[in-house]
């Protein structure tokens, strides 16, 4: 009993330390400074290839984003025609911009055969490229925001987004002063423990960080409550248990 006591206050210090810790690396994150981040004002694209896409995985750094200051533009790869609701995809996908904030004026929905919604289909990533490069130098753009090379889903129109970056990237293509950001892909144990991921997060290693508080997180569910002709069983519960509803880590290319 002498011996369990003090190793019971040992454990109860570590507990507390651990707890006071997250919760400060966590006010840290939800501030509006990220080091490496262009400043207020700046423009930044997020780059996806479905509607829905910006609602469950990228949320948290439109949001992010906004507390910066950030001008938000958007360029989707397809309608999201897979199974011929392209038309009612498109129009879910401005509601949902518009509860994150990105005004219809910002937000381009590309209609091509070349980039079709299928994962069979792989997209050429040099045509990709020359899209997203045109859009980037009209609209003045300096923070460009995509998937990883695992695509989060590892869905092949996400990766080849992915490849598209990485090639205009390696050519020296992108303007002067332009960035990329890549949302980090993590297992299938971490990407549905919702919040309780956020010690992992903060731990590892990542450029940027973007945590959504409470008010935050009911924005991000309410964008994706748009999508409507997706929300099946399923996806209903990846509102409810993923991490990238809550929390987004991403590298600079």
């Amino acid at each position: 009993m002498e011996v369990a006591a003090p190793l019971l206050c040992l454990a109860a210090a570590v507990l507390v330390w651990g707890v006071l810790w997250v919760w400060g690396s966590w006010q840290r994150v939800t501030r509006p400074e990220q080091a490496g981040l262009p400043g207020g004002g700046s423009r930044t694209l997020l780059v996806t290839a479905h509607p829905d896409d910006e609602a469950m995985f990228f949320a948290p750094t439109i949001l992010g984003l906004a507390r910066l200051r950030h001008q938000l533009f958007l360029l989707c790869f397809s309608a999201g025609n897979y199974y011929n609701q392209g038309e009612i995809r498109k129009k879910e996908l401005l509601q949902s911009c518009d509860v994150l904030g990105i005004p219809p004026s910002n937000v381009m929905i590309i209609e091509n055969r070349d980039f079709p919604d299928d994962p069979d289909v792989h997209w050429d990533s040099e045509r990709a490229g020359d899209v997203l490069l045109r859009h980037v130098e009209t609209n003045g753009i300096k923070l460009v925001v995509t998937f990883d090379e695992g695509g989060v889903s590892g869905h092949s129109n996400h990766v080849a987004l992915n490849a598209a970056v990485r090639t205009l990237h390696a050519e020296g293509k992108l303007p002067k002063g332009c960035s990329v950001l890549m949302l980090q892909s993590v297992n299938l144990l971490r990407k549905y423990l919702c919040l309780l991921d956020l010690p992992c997060s903060l731990l590892l290693a990542r450029d940027a960080l973007f945590v959504l508080t409470q008010l935050e997180a009911a924005q991000a569910q309410r964008a994706m409550s748009r999508h409507r002709s997706q929300l099946l069983w399923f996806r209903r519960l990846y509102v409810l248990f993923s991490r990238y509803m809550r929390i987004n880590s991403l590298n600079f290319l």
